[in-house]
């Protein structure tokens, strides 16, 4: 099971057979009880085409994955699998997908890709000067990680200490309690780098962003103030929030990709231009329309992607594969860790349904 959707990504977009074009298995499907009768379905037409070893995998990978779906049927899942390379990942995904079982030389990841894009991961954090609580929220669904509490006197005691140095002892028993919570974050094992939104009564959370260091302090998208006894109230207004940021993040990244192109800066759009900067790590953000394809084809040995249709490698003249070369433009630019950012703006379908903004030309 992947937690790091980001990192579980990566991991896919970097893995590929060289020496056959039809090794893995990838299945997105949606809870049902047609779920078997889509595979069945989709079985029998792969069992057609392939043969030899290939045909062998497919039967064996496909086992594998019957035997997991009985056992999960009732969840939305991706799974991706070859029983050749040993490999066997999944997620499970919030929210239903189109069915899609896709047999090729690598992970089909566009999908999963989109899904990331349309439902980015966030924390909230909930906190006053003695508790905190913090959140994480994945394809939309909130799961609560980790509390955080601290024994803080709030009232001067007559007769013992001097004013002074009770509101002394006060505000270092907060700051550290402050400390206790960034240092839970910079472990890396509740916060992987996602947005923040901030929220809670009074100035404890002003506070707390002042000494976080700038990295986490910049992903901080929103302070609220609210009560703590207001969690409910906090949860049911943040999804759309986020979602809120996603539609103007997409907005301003076309805005963006359009001033680059005007003053001839740092942007390339079209398949060509933007498959060859992908491909030489140039691209910081790629921008994608949403629903676009295009037939291509790939060498797996030397990653040649061609537009045209050609059936021999020119290079070293190996079979090349049929491919969805927008798909493959991804897998480069998860590689080379680029931001991808899927779109249905116009302006994208105008300027050839792809673009990127340019690291260095």
């Amino acid at each position: 099971m992947c937690k790091d959707l980001n990192g579980f990504i990566k991991e896919l977009s970097s893995i590929y057979d060289r020496d056959s074009m039809n090794t893995y298995i990838s299945l997105y499907i949606s809870r049902s009880s047609e779920q078997l009768r889509f595979v069945d379905r989709r079985e029998k037409t792969c069992k057609l085409l392939l043969t030899g070893e290939e045909l062998k995998n497919f039967l064996d990978t496909m086992d594998d994955i019957r035997d997991f779906l009985v056992k999960n049927h009732e969840k939305n899942l991706a799974v991706f699998a070859s029983r050749k390379h040993n490999f066997f990942k999944y997620i499970f995904l919030p929210v239903e997908v189109k069915n899609l079982l896709v047999v090729d030389s690598s992970p089909y990841i566009r999908l999963l890709a989109r899904l990331h894009d349309e439902w980015e991961s966030f924390i909230i954090l909930l906190m006053s000067s003695n508790y905190a609580k913090i959140f994480s929220v994945t394809f939309g669904k909130i799961r609560h990680t980790k509390n955080f509490s601290a024994d803080i006197i709030n009232k001067h005691k007559k007769g013992g200490w001097s004013q002074a140095r009770f509101q002394r002892k006060r505000k270092g028993s907060i700051h550290a309690f402050y400390l206790q919570i960034r240092d839970a974050l910079q472990k890396g094992d509740i916060y992987m780098g996602e947005k923040i939104i901030l929220a809670g009564p009074g100035t404890a959370k002003n506070q707390f962003k002042d000494i976080l260091p700038q990295k986490i302090k910049s992903n901080i998208v929103d302070i609220i103030d609210i009560s703590i006894d207001e969690e409910k109230k906090l949860l049911e207004e943040s999804i759309p929030l986020i979602s809120q940021l996603e539609e103007r993040k997409s907005y301003e990244t076309v805005q963006q990709l359009k001033r680059e192109i005007l003053r001839d800066g740092l942007a390339v759009y079209g398949i060509r231009d933007t498959l060859h900067a992908v491909k030489n790590g140039q691209v910081e953000l790629l921008i994608i329309e949403k629903d676009y394809k295009l037939r291509g084809y790939l060498c797996e040995n030397c990653q040649i992607v061609e537009t045209e249709e050609i059936y021999r490698c020119r290079y070293c003249g190996k079979k090349m594969s049929e491919v969805d070369v927008v798909e493959e433009i991804l897998e480069f630019a998860e590689r080379t860790d680029a931001e991808v950012e899927f779109t249905d703006a116009e302006e994208i379908s105008k300027l050839g349904h792809i673009g990127a903004i340019l690291r260095y030309k």
